[in-house]
């Protein structure tokens, strides 16, 4: 997480394959991607955040994923101005 040197609030995701196919992959991106939307883009401010997807992140129900990126908001929300 870092300032961003634009007004708007940026997010990278990256999921790597770890084995998987194509479809798996997409299928977590585009749910990934959708959580940011709705979940973290409102309340980022002008922070970068790149999110990394995990080996279980491929298993893990769309509710779990909600509640991590609902973490990172709350990391993101509690973290001191860079001045």
């Amino acid at each position: 997480m870092s300032a961003s040197p634009v007004r708007a609030g940026r997010v990278g995701i990256v999921v790597p394959m770890y084995g998987r196919n194509a479809v798996a992959r997409n299928r977590l991106k585009r749910r990934l991607r959708e959580l940011v939307r709705v979940e973290l883009l409102a309340t980022l401010g002008a922070s970068d955040v790149l999110i990394r997807a995990r080996p279980d992140a491929y298993r893990a129900a769309f509710l779990a994923l909600r509640d991590d990126i609902r973490a990172i908001e709350r990391r993101v929300a509690n973290r001191p101005a860079i001045t």
